[in-house]
């Protein structure tokens, strides 16, 4: 199983990855998930962890399932 520290660390990751794949700057993803870019900011820093609609609003606004952007598959391969 995951710590919160670890999946706030994968998850911080994936919306990096997602966000520079679509080339936006965190200030257009921010207002496209509907929070500020200083929020997104932490977030990708890792010093909150989101609320789950935070999460799906910025799922949403990359235009990926949230599945994409929740550490549940790594968790998941550290059972096997």
């Amino acid at each position: 199983m995951l710590s919160k520290e670890q999946a706030i660390k994968i998850l911080a990751e994936n919306i990096r990855v997602e966000r520079a794949r679509k080339n936006f700057s965190q200030e257009y993803l921010a207002e496209q998930a509907d929070i500020t870019p200083q929020h997104l900011y932490r977030i990708e820093n890792e010093k909150v962890c989101p609320t789950i609609l935070v999460v799906a609003n910025l799922a949403l606004a990359l235009g990926v399932d949230i599945n994409c952007l929740l550490p549940l598959n790594q968790a998941n391969q550290d059972k096997v």
